[in-house]
């Protein structure tokens, strides 16, 4: 199950785990009282869909196709730009790297207090199935997609594997220091992948990706952005969270119908969808 930005960093907040002020918002009157609440020169005005890319996405209009505003996130130094960027977001097509060009109808927007940014970093946690533990991958490429990174010059991109109840903190000085931190963000680094190790741990997470964390001009670690999903197969545990967090409007409705009545499905380009009892015959079927 995935969730939006404002979600994750709300989770991070409570953990310690450092981000912006922000406020979620639906409305273009509510954004506006954002940014007074914010009291700041400078806000990020973030599209939220279930999707990555956002901030290199096309707005299109969902009732003729027009091209409505380039880019799903934008940086506003007032009030009235506020207004502006949130009246071109909302209701309209969102269409990332990640959607396809069906994209997805922006219904939520994230005001986010601006930042101060020396550099941007990529972070990410995920499951190595094959070394059965944790890897935590790290760039200095920050705000870059990282597959084209990994593609074109792999060795920007240095690794960590954490098996369960390892020590996290001496291989995440490790890490940053390959990043070239040092001082204060040397520690806020250790201190945030320690506190995002043990999250992805006690919530059954599948992923967590920040892109780009920052460092600021004062030396600190901010994650300005958050992508997490959580393991599906874990959800019998994970009730409370789901019903708290899960958004279904980002979902596809037969997939949710299917949920519903305990099949396994998973809809396909066109009119084509895959309805199995398991991972091997799902393969057979697709070679089919």
């Amino acid at each position: 199950m995935k969730i939006h930005e404002f979600q994750a960093k709300m989770l991070f907040h409570e953990r310690g785990i450092p981000v912006q002020k922000g406020v979620h918002v639906t409305t273009v009157k509510q954004a506006l009282d954002a940014w007074n609440n914010l009291g700041t020169n400078v806000v990020a005005v973030k599209s939220q869909i279930h999707a990555g890319g956002r901030g290199k996405g096309t707005l299109y209009s969902p009732s003729n196709g027009d091209l409505v505003l380039e880019g799903g996130v934008h940086i506003a130094k007032s009030a009235e730009e506020v207004e502006y960027y949130s009246q071109k977001i909302f209701g309209n097509k969102l269409v990332t790297i990640q959607t396809g060009p069906e994209g997805k109808i922006v219904n939520n927007i994230y005001i986010e207090s601006g930042c101060n940014i020396a550099h941007e970093y990529y972070l990410a946690v995920l499951i190595d199935r094959e070394e059965q533990a944790l890897l935590v991958m790290a760039s200095t490429e920050g705000g870059m997609d990282i597959e084209e990174v990994a593609e074109k010059t792999p060795d920007k991109i240095d690794k960590i594997w954490y098996k369960f109840g390892e020590d996290v903190s001496s291989k995440a000085i490790k890490l940053g220091e390959s990043l070239g931190l040092e001082g204060n963000a040397l520690n806020e680094f250790e201190s945030s992948v320690t506190k995002i190790v043990d999250m992805f741990w006690e919530e059954d997470c599948e992923m967590i990706e920040i892109n780009p964390m920052v460092r600021t001009n004062d030396n600190s670690i901010v994650m300005l952005d958050a992508k997490v999903s959580f393991d599906n197969n874990a959800g019998f545990r994970r009730k409370g969270l789901i019903s708290e967090l899960r958004d279904k409007s980002e979902e596809i409705p037969t997939e949710i119908k299917a949920s519903e009545a305990g099949l396994s499905y998973v809809k396909l380009d066109g009119d084509i969808g895959c309805l199995v009892n398991g991972a091997g015959l799902a393969m057979a079927t697709m070679d089919v």
